[in-house]
């Protein structure tokens, strides 16, 4: 597995604080990172300390006008770690889509030209199930879901999971799922703790350990563009997506 899409439908679960952490730690181990900003609000982007208002080519250019993802990719301000880039003409994306020839695969198209120069690529997909989302599917070896332990998850999940069968049915066989991080997790709140129970009981074997835990300092990081292992490394924040790294990585390893 060497793809893999960070995804949940469901918006405020730290889908994108996942995908800016885990890369950067991933990175900071030695293994060349891509991230790629798949979600019209350009978080990633931003958190990352790049301006998307600025820019003037983003994945957007890449899906919809063809133009070679080598030329969009950027530096992000930490070694190993790219990233493409999101802009907000990205919103208009799902609508331009319908048109295209082979729709659901421009992604994995524009991708497969730089694949090779990364151990590993992140996608990070809006918090919808449209065609930028299928694309980012489409594109993955593997899904990573982020969970927030709370009373609606797995109501959540039951609506992902439909989608990602009808992924695997009709356009990606291989599709897998690499596993399910808990996230703002609090366990002084009993609701946390049932819900984490529950979560591990619905997914055998494929829920991490590493824990996300609620965090001020995981909230402020992208406000400074930075990811937590640059902004607070001693904090809670960081141990437990560093923690997730190392687990993330002995899986895509095994």
């Amino acid at each position: 597995m060497k793809i893999i899409t960070i995804i949940n439908q469901k918006g405020g679960v730290g889908k994108t604080t996942t995908a800016i952490n885990l890369s950067s730690y991933l990175a900071s181990f030695g293994e060349k990172i891509l991230l790629v900003d798949l979600d019209p609000q350009a978080n990633a982007t931003s958190g990352l300390g790049i301006n998307h208002k600025k820019l003037t080519k983003s994945i957007y250019e890449s899906l919809i006008l063809n133009h070679p993802v080598a030329d969009v990719i950027l530096n992000t301000s930490q070694n190993n770690h790219h990233i493409v880039p999101a802009h907000l003409n990205l919103s208009g994306a799902n609508i331009e889509l319908v048109n295209l020839i082979a729709r659901e695969y421009k992604l994995k198209q524009a991708l497969e030209s730089v694949q090779d120069n990364y151990d590993y690529i992140f996608i990070d997909c809006p918090p919808s199930l449209g065609l930028l989302t299928v694309n980012g599917l489409v594109a993955s070896d593997a899904v990573l879901i982020p969970v927030q332990a709370e009373y609606y998850a797995l109501e959540g999940l039951a609506q992902l999971l439909s989608t990602i069968n009808l992924i695997q049915n009709h356009l990606k066989p291989m599709l897998g799922i690499l596993g399910v991080a808990i996230t703002m997790y609090d366990s002084r709140q009993l609701l946390a703790r049932q819900v984490s129970d529950e979560l591990r009981n619905y997914f055998p074997n494929k829920v991490f350990q590493s824990v996300i835990p609620r965090s001020v300092r995981l909230a402020e990081a992208p406000s400074f563009g930075q990811s937590i292992l640059q902004y607070s490394p001693d904090s809670n924040g960081a141990k437990a997506y560093e923690a997730l790294a190392k687990e993330v990585l002995s899986t895509l390893t095994v």
